[in-house]
């Protein structure tokens, strides 16, 4: 979840004097490490990808399906491994927001090697293995991207009262009590604390009810102004869910900021693609992802900046929360697709450019810096400018956008990197890991055939919204640059219009397998590889990998959403009235741990062939080819 500095956190109060503070300074440490590290070239291709499982406890006897707040205790045991010898491990394990995730990412990062695609599916095995191993009787781990039950009395085990009364509760929510909130590091109530009183106000999560025969209005616990909605109130209802998110180094700068502009386009394609959480506080809704539930769990702006009230005490009218799509191109290429007026801070602007730092990547920074710090700890109060950096971490990380520019850590041979994030989690390994290599075929093909997806960013803002409602990756059409190959001439497009002569509005489905003169990135891809060397088990895998990418995309497989939005439809205990019961959440749950162990196949979903040739190692005789040479022969 970013950036997790041990420490003493600050109240709200003292945070809040220090946002200039930490402004100052975190644009200082930027500029000090721009200029260290701006010419670094020369580093490999490296990528890996961050799986976040949830823990669920099964009461066989009641029926019942809850979220187990374990997470501290196992996570202690998964990280005793690294404590002792971090190089040889081949898992890490991270802490995230609620007390019943854990985060877990491969040992190393994965390299240039095709071969190394095909121990994405046997990491993920592990992974999820090795937690299994430490749970108590009835709990499972699972990759699911929001709980069904999140909110509803006694949705979690052990269970707690809320207290929204409470002035000591973080969260002072109707439905999630501080208990559900990690409790190993401080950061995660610091933060929940802080984006409510910066607000000034609990946030406001509204999403619409799915409107069937006998939904009932007002939905429970809605608000009087929208009656058909399903109405939350904490952090934890959006950092409480589950993705799927990866890393990619970059040779130098530059390549980061091509590949950053490039997959941004691909995000609210991805998102589509990859939804799966069509359920909130035990209702069934009218939306398949998590993204704007997200956003608004931590939209931390107050009633000025969000345009309710004339601006007094704020200086800025912000059109979106920190959870969102990005707002700006960071390549040339980019720069006559950023459609979109970009706010930010005149002064830090200038600073940033007499920093030497050029336009385009200055006014990306300064728009991270409108927003105010919302965790800052004692300890990390004064730094050397000249050599940390946790000012600025502090503003980037909780910058939680579709795509992240991740300059390199000081003093580390890590390099230049972006983060792809818009992924929902799927139920089974083998898909996870299916969509891990095709977008990291994707990156490879944009590198190797210089491809072009650039559109206005307007077009990406309207995508992101259209990904997200039911059943999109069928029904909607998305935004898409006509002709990819055309990189050198590319003039941009006029979008003032809800026309754009660039590009066009095509199905996921047109994307994916292709339309007209467009081959689809199924065949871009396959094209890629017909001129790389695959060894045969790589080759099977990824083949059978794309397979599932474009039977998915074609309609021949349902979404993960579309899957659990079908299992509610047709339980026999639903009574059209768009509520998720105690039962049809646990007949749910426990059916989807059958399709992730592979104890029952579910063609609709998968298919019939996910038997794929994944490795725990990359073979010898290859990884012997691409040993580095010794000195003179040697």
């Amino acid at each position: 979840m970013g950036l997790l500095t041990e420490g003493s956190p600050l109240s709200w109060e003292e945070t809040k004097k220090l946002a200039k503070h930490v402004r100052e300074h975190g644009i200082k440490q930027f500029i000090n490490l721009y200029a260290r590290l701006k010419d670094r070239q020369g580093d490999v291709l490296k990528w890996g990808d961050e799986v976040e499982y949830m823990i669920i406890k099964f009461d066989d006897e009641k029926q019942t399906a809850q979220v187990s707040l374990r997470a501290l205790e196992i996570l202690d045991q998964l990280q005793e491994k690294e404590l002792k010898d971090p190089d040889s491990v081949k898992s890490l394990w991270r802490p995230e927001y609620a007390a019943y995730m854990v985060e877990g990412t491969p040992g190393k990062p994965y390299g240039g090697l095709l071969a190394h695609f095909n121990v994405v599916e046997s990491s993920m095995k592990y992974r999820r293995e090795e937690v299994a191993q430490l749970l108590n009787q009835g709990e499972s781990v699972m990759s699911i991207t929001s709980f069904p039950m999140l909110g509803c009395p006694k949705f979690s085990y052990p269970s707690f009262d809320v207290q929204p009364n409470n002035p000591e509760s973080a969260a002072q929510s109707l439905f999630f009590p501080d208990e559900a909130i990690f409790t190993g590091h401080p950061r995660f109530k610091n933060l929940t604390r802080n984006i409510r009183l910066r607000r000034g106000e609990k946030v406001c999560i509204n999403v619409p009810v799915f409107k069937d025969e006998k939904t009932k209005y007002p939905v429970f616990e809605a608000l009087p102004e929208t009656p058909d909605h399903v109405y939350m109130d904490a952090m934890g209802f959006g950092m409480g869910n589950c993705c799927l998110q990866l890393t990619f180094q970059a040779c130098n700068i530059n390549e980061a900021r091509y590949l950053y502009d490039q997959l941004t386009p691909l995000c609210p394609i991805m998102l589509a693609f990859t939804a799966a959480s069509p359920l909130y506080r035990g209702y069934l809704t009218d939306i398949d992802c998590r993204w704007n539930v997200i956003s608004a769990s931590v939209d931390c702006r107050t009633a000025e900046e969000r345009g309710l009230k004339p601006l007094k005490n704020n200086k800025f009218r912000i059109n979106k929360s920190r959870y969102d799509s990005i707002d700006s191109y960071l390549s040339e290429n980019g720069e006559k697709y950023n459609d979109v007026p970009l706010l930010y801070n005149e002064e830090d602007y200038q600073q940033l450019r007499e920093g030497g730092i050029d336009h385009l990547l200055a006014q990306h920074i300064a728009h991270l810096f409108i927003r105010d710090t919302v965790s800052l700890f004692s300890e990390k109060v004064n730094q050397n400018d000249e050599e940390e950096t946790d000012h600025f971490e502090n503003i980037q990380s909780t910058n939680w956008q579709t795509m992240r520019f991740k300059p390199p850590p000081p003093n580390s041979s890590i390099g230049w990197r972006v983060e792809f994030r818009p992924c929902e989690l799927q139920l089974t390994d083998f898909e996870n890991a299916a969509i891990v290599v095709f977008v990291v075929l994707l990156t490879r093909v944009i590198l190797s055939f210089k491809l072009n997806f650039l559109i206005p960013i307007s077009k990406v803002d309207e995508n992101m919204q259209k990904a997200q409602k039911r059943n999109a990756c069928m029904q909607e059409k998305f935004w898409f640059r006509k002709n990819v190959n055309d990189n050198k001439n590319d003039s941009g497009c006029e979008a003032t219009t809800d026309e754009c002569e660039g590009c066009e509005l095509w199905t996921i489905n047109e994307i994916i397998n292709g339309k007209d003169d467009f081959p689809g990135l199924i065949r871009l891809i396959n094209q890629y590889l017909a001129s790389m060397e695959v060894d045969a088990d790589t080759h099977c895998s990824i083949q059978q990998y794309l397979k599932l990418i474009q039977r998915r995309a074609s309609g021949n497989l349902l979404t993960t959403a579309s899957w659990i939005r079908k299992e509610v439809l047709n339980h026999p205990d639903y009574k059209n009235d768009s509520i998720v019961t105690e039962k049809i959440n646990y007949d749910l749950l426990k059916k989807a741990k059958k399709v992730q162990e592979g104890l029952l196949p579910c063609n609709e979903l998968i298919g019939c062939f996910t038997n794929s040739k994944t490795s725990e190692n990359i073979p010898p005789a290859i990884a012997k080819q691409h040993e580095p040479k010794a000195p003179n022969g040697n």
